[in-house]
């Protein structure tokens, strides 16, 4: 070691830690750079894991991303993995390491000291949590155990109707396992609303995966013949061979609060935009921290691979400033400035995506906020193989700006959220979104791209040319419902209550309108209804629309029959 080389110590790889490391090394050749790794493999693809224990990824070394050996050879770094950092002294700037090969301790001097401690998973204190059997999925070991259980097993119960929660089902459903998928909450994948969530649950059913919602696990015991006993909330016995926890993870932030660096109120280290902590020394990136939501303002954990690259990245250009080395002109002003909480999912070739914040949260924050909803088809339906997908848009109502989105398909979902995420990031309104220009021929898109059609709906209704009729007050209005779809559609289902007049008959039939009474008109994905509203509006009449139609008002009726 050189003493005149400024040393930056790196705890933990994978995706903060060790884009830092491979940052900071492009930005200063002569720096010492270290990275301190407890598990077996400094950086792997840990998104992969339900699909390399389903088989869809065949090969173990497909999820290594870089080894020590290319850290080193390649980068220049230096690599400890199954090394633990034990302890901080912050006043000598130095870490306590432990082999954990060997037991052997040792201290490691730092200029500059990255915490890329990641998460830990939730298991919690229950009776017989700690069975064989119970299994989580982290990393590559975890994965390889739960792999070697499956060969045995024809049964599984996974914990947790999340993204891992629901990328495990399908994945073990594949394998040929009947597997009963159990969720706290009244809805899978919680980062949504409802109505847009049981989609995904659809669709877990249709594929044979059982689902058990608003019902929590009570405790384990080991079956007397084979396997676990789960014991439920609901008062259920549930027989298993093999139980995947996936309620979710706590940052991993033991070294930082026994160093006494600043924790926030969710357990995470609270940093600042460049991810230094309270000790100037200190910089902490990826799972372990807390950060803010860009929508809302508030501190969250968002345990996503994206925004750790991005915090690794920051805090690397940061330490490579501070020690005023490297090419001053490689070193721009780089900030973390929040997250969005981007996320995507698949399963049983359905995909699930959102941005922004949800419609449960800005209730929650009682922020003032609308909603639209479209069922356009993924290209031009005159084009053949056109599949629907189901958007949400949010929308603030007093400034205009994008809040949040949502969309679920079977193609080409990722494709408007990550436009919408785009939007959202420069602050963008819904009179934006009417008017990007994105790419378009019929087997890609359509003409009127479906951001452009959902800024379309929310910025007529701000403009007052399409008022909106409030889907949470159903039940309740007052208001005469009218279904002006075909007699056929309408008799094939329909809301309790509304009158079927058709579109084509209104101008025959606006004497049967009532003029001292509010209208709300619905169709089957909201088209029609905006065709009727616009006839009747024009015509004297109190007229609002549904947004989305039948394909909104079933999905909403989907996600109450779950949660009752």
């Amino acid at each position: 070691m050189n003493p005149n080389k400024k040393r930056i110590l790196i705890v933990g790889g994978v995706a903060g830690g060790a884009t830092c490391a491979a940052r900071a090394r492009r930005l200063c050749e002569t720096c010492d750079i270290v990275v301190f790794e407890r598990g077996q493999h400094v950086s792997f693809a840990n998104c992969g894991l339900p699909y390399f224990v389903g088989d869809v990824i065949e090969s173990e070394a497909k999820l290594l991303v870089a080894s020590p050996d290319l850290f080193e050879h390649r980068f220049n770094i230096e690599v400890h993995t199954e090394t633990e950092v034990t302890r901080i002294d912050r006043q000598a700037r130095t870490i306590e390491v432990r082999d954990l090969k060997t037991g052997t301790y040792r201290e490691e001097a730092y200029d500059a000291l990255v915490l890329a401690t990641g998460a830990q998973p939730i298991r919690p204190p229950l009776p017989g949590i700690d069975l064989p059997g119970i299994y989580v999925l982290r990393n590559i070991p975890d994965s390889r155990k739960i792999k070697a259980a499956t060969a045995q097993a024809s049964r599984a119960l996974i914990v947790g109707g999340g993204f891992i929660g629901l990328e495990m089902a399908e994945n073990l459903v594949a394998l040929g396992l009947d597997v009963t998928l159990l969720e706290l909450a009244d809805q899978v994948l919680p980062p949504l609303d409802a109505e847009m969530a049981g989609y995904a649950a659809e669709r877990l059913r249709a594929n044979g995966v059982e689902l058990r919602l608003g019902e929590s696990a009570v405790s384990f015991e080991q079956h007397p013949e084979r396997g676990l006993i789960l014991h439920t909330s609901k008062g259920a016995t549930l027989n298993t061979d093999l139980v995947i926890l996936g309620i979710g993870v706590r940052p991993e932030a033991t070294l930082a609060r026994e160093a006494g660096l600043e924790l926030g109120e969710l357990g995470g280290i609270r940093v600042d935009p460049y991810m230094r902590t309270n000790d100037p020394a200190i910089w902490a990136v990826g799972d372990v921290v807390e950060v803010k939501n860009r929508v809302t303002g508030q501190w969250q954990l968002v345990p996503l691979a994206g925004p750790a690259n991005r915090q690794g990245r920051v805090a690397a250009t940061a330490i490579i400033h501070d020690f005023s080395c490297g090419e001053k002109e490689a070193l721009p002003p780089l900030a973390f400035d929040g997250v969005l909480g981007t996320a995507v999912c698949e399963v049983f070739g359905l995909t699930v995506a959102c941005t922004g914040a949800s419609e449960k949260l800005l209730k929650r924050l009682s922020m003032d906020f609308e909603k639209v909803y479209l069922h356009p088809g993924h290209h031009s339906s005159y084009f053949p193989g056109a599949k629907p997908i189901h958007i949400k848009l949010l929308f603030s109502k007093t400034d205009n700006k994008i809040l949040g989105a949502q969309a679920v398909g079977e193609k080409d979902v990722t494709r408007p959220i990550d436009v919408i995420a785009t939007a959202l990031m420069q602050g963008a309104t819904i009179f934006d979104l009417e008017n990007l220009e994105l790419c378009y021929a019929p087997q890609f898109g359509a003409a009127k791209d479906p951001v452009n059609v959902a800024g379309m709906l929310a910025g007529n209704h701000q403009r007052g040319d399409f008022p909106l009729a409030n889907w949470d007050e159903l039940e309740t209005t007052p208001a005469l419902l009218v279904d002006v779809r075909s007699a056929d559609e309408y008799a094939g289902g329909h809301v309790p209550a509304a009158q079927n007049l058709p579109l084509e008959s209104l101008r025959d039939r606006i004497h049967e309108f009532p003029t001292d009474r509010d209208i709300w008109l619905i169709c089957g994905v909201g088209q029609r209804a905006y065709y009727a509203y616009r006839l009747l509006a024009q015509n004297g009449l109190r007229v609002k629309v549904l947004s989305g139609g039948m394909k909104t008002y079933s999905a909403r009726r989907r996600a109450t029959e779950a949660s009752g």
